[in-house]
């Protein structure tokens, strides 16, 4: 069975997707940028404060999908600049530090409206 999670507390899609699909015990949340939930403005701001919105925005969707942070078996991240590879590590291990999920952390020439970092996750319900 396959659903649809959607939550206000995160920016909605920009473009013909979902925040996350729920099929079974698995849940599958959309790369975020930052985007702040209330006005989808882009957050202006350094690798850190765009990092920290990007997981509390990833956060909100994983907890309205009836899951927590500590339940990410993976994440894919991407980043503007690898430059910024210590400051991002330090904001996520502050999220994921003691649960440690899978992943993979590359740059990419170019995100979605420009951003510094994004990141996508799968975790199970």
């Amino acid at each position: 069975m396959r659903e649809m999670v959607h939550t206000d507390k995160a920016p909605g899609a920009v473009g013909p997707y979902s925040q996350a699909i729920k099929a079974g015990n698995t849940l599958y949340v959309s790369g975020q940028i930052p985007l702040v939930p209330e006005t989808g403005e882009l957050l202006e701001g350094d690798v850190k404060a765009q990092t920290k919105l990007v997981l509390e925005n990833l956060k909100a969707i994983i907890e309205a999908g009836g899951s927590k942070l500590d339940n990410v078996v993976k994440c894919t991240c991407f980043l503007k600049n690898m430059n910024d590879f210590a400051d991002f590590n330090g904001i996520y291990a502050e999220y994921f530090g003691g649960s440690l999920p899978a992943r993979e952390c590359i740059e990419v020439a170019r995100l979605p409206k420009d951003v510094l970092v994004e990141v996508s996750a799968i975790c199970v319900v």
